[in-house]
Order: C-alpha cells, then sequence, then structure tokens
C-alpha cells in the first residue's frame, strides 16, 4: 500500500543506494515482525524510519566492509592467489637454507665479494675499490663463487 511512496522517498534521499528492493522488503519484513508484538499506531511513518534505518546501516556496513559484484564466479582466482601454496613455500625455504649454506661454504674471499655483489647489488667497481682489487678479479671471483653454489645445490638435489 505505501510502496510506491516508499521507493520514491528512497529514491530521492538516496539516489545512490543500492539495491531499494532489498531494502523496502526488509522494511515490510520489520514492520510485521513489530505488529506482531505490538499495536504500531503509526505503520507509515515507522515503514520511512525502518527504511531509513537500514539505508544508512548498509552504507555504514559498506564502508567499513565493502563487497564487489562478480558477474563471473569462474573469472575468480579463488584457487591461485598468485601466493605460493605451503609445500611449495616450504621448498623454497629449505633452499634458500641450502643457499645460504653454499655461500657459507665458498673460501672467505670469493663469499665476501659475492655476498657484496650479487646479495647487496653493490657496482662491480665499487667492490674493486674498496677491497683494493682489479674489476677483472671482482668480476671472476663472482663467476666462481656462483658456479660453486650451482653446483653445491646441484650436488643437494636442487636445479638452480
Amino acid at each position: 500500500m505505501h510502496e510506491p511512496s516508499l521507493r520514491a522517498y528512497l529514491h530521492t534521499q538516496f539516489p545512490r543506494a543500492p539495491d531499494i528492493d532489498d531494502v523496502v522488503q526488509e522494511s515490510y519484513l520489520r514492520l510485521w515482525r513489530v505488529r506482531l508484538s505490538r499495536p504500531v499506531h503509526y505503520a507509515k511513518a515507522l515503514l520511512f524510519t525502518v527504511a531509513r534505518h537500514l539505508v544508512i546501516d548498509t552504507a555504514r556496513r559498506n564502508l567499513s566492509s565493502p563487497i564487489e559484484h562478480v558477474t563471473d564466479l569462474a573469472a575468480l582466482p579463488v584457487l591461485d592467489d598468485g601466493r605460493p601454496g605451503p609445500a611449495e613455500a616450504a621448498c623454497k625455504s629449505d633452499e634458500v637454507v641450502l643457499l645460504a649454506a653454499a655461500i657459507d661454504a665458498l673460501p672467505a674471499h670469493c663469499r665476501e665479494i659475492l655476498i657484496l655483489r650479487k646479495l647487496r647489488g653493490v657496482p662491480q667497481k665499487a667492490i674493486a675499490a674498496q677491497l683494493g682489487l682489479s674489476e677483472q678479479t671482482v668480476q671472476v671471483q663472482v663467476s666462481r663463487g656462483v658456479r660453486r653454489c650451482e653446483e653445491f645445490l646441484r650436488a643437494h638435489g636442487v636445479q638452480p
């Protein structure tokens, strides 16, 4: 009976409110529940008040926890979110431990140069100046260190 005027009120007062149909239906349901427990003297006023509160509550809820509507559920990356699974993460963790062991197994001078160049990203020229070496020596030590680390990893079942 009041539905057309309720819809007009909601569209006027809350032009961006989504799901006006749901608000109208829920408002009538709540009004009906109230009428079951006690008499309602001003049903129209209560209906409009309930509807207004529903729209405001929905807006508040959407601000704190927005839900995006999805039309194609198959397109959602539910199973593959780009992050490694537990097994893959454990394997990577083991590989990192092995790589650390491979680096520790290098001769001290080679290890220092490899860490500076590959892990800290220090330019070859800066390493040479810092350690009093030629750039060629730094390049050779980095190559040797990488090759020895690869051999170490292969020996422990990891394909670099």
